[in-house]
């Protein structure tokens, strides 16, 4: 599922509707979180011709990227039946391409159930984020790590995909805490599933390097929501982990 929330100048028509040509059977959930652009006029135009592949799931008000989520993934679960549920950011700064690749490590490796793309800059790819950005979340993954004690390097990417179990709907079933950092806070509620043990959810978790990632220019996350973020994390830990 891709959260939206005012995209309609940042949506790639021309790429969702390759990768639902080259992906028969795939089912794109776009959740409009509110926009009060011409974002659902733009998602219109990615359906036009894959009416059966591409859902629009229209929220009233602007709840936040963690509602849009969670909206998106419990209508896939309710409606759909899948094996694997994920979200991938709209501005698509990690290409589509990388879906196939996130899929293939659930498809192969049955103990993981959830694969996460992760930015790291190494010879041979193309991640391209701002210093400022790259910095703090370097600072900000580092507390996320020692939170959860679990050696995770990049919690924050848009680019995530999960095994359908038993437990994917528990996860998914209550409101999240943060409107940003939901990520750290699925990882959490999956550590209390795990009976609270870190090397068990370890097991569970791979992260994925990703080839290609883009730093687009119009993200809803600024600076400063980076100290807002720092308060969810310990809201976090003292609602799950104390």
């Amino acid at each position: 599922m891709i959260p939206c929330y005012n995209e309609a100048h940042r949506l790639d028509v021309a790429s969702f509707r390759r990768f639902l040509d080259e992906h028969p059977g795939t089912v794109l959930i776009f959740v409009d979180d509110g926009s009060r652009d011409e974002t659902v006029s733009v998602l219109e135009r990615v359906r036009d011709g894959h009416d059966s592949a591409v859902e629009i799931l229209r929220l009233a008000k602007n709840g936040g990227k963690a509602d849009a989520v969670r909206a998106g993934i419990v209508h896939a679960l309710d409606g759909l039946e899948p094996t694997m549920v994920g979200f991938w950011d709209a501005d698509l700064a990690t290409p589509l391409a990388s879906v196939e690749a996130l899929a293939q490590i659930l498809e192969r490796q049955p103990e993981i159930e959830m694969v996460f793309g992760a930015r790291v800059k190494l010879l041979g790819r193309h991640v391209e984020r701002r210093a400022v950005r790259h910095y703090l979340g370097r600072l900000f993954a580092t507390l996320v790590s020692g939170t959860l004690n679990l050696p995770i390097y990049d919690s924050q990417c848009g680019a995530k995909l999960f095994r359908v179990t038993p437990q994917t709907r528990k996860i998914f079933a209550e409101r999240f805490l943060s409107k940003w950092v939901f990520d750290v806070e699925i990882l959490a509620r999956y550590l209390v599933m795990s009976g609270g043990d870190p090397k068990r959810l370890e097991r569970m978790v791979y992260e994925y390097p990703l080839e290609v990632w883009t730093d687009v220019a119009g993200s809803k996350v600024a600076a400063k929501d980076f100290f807002t973020a720092l308060l969810d994390i310990v809201r976090i830990r003292f609602k799950y982990l104390s």
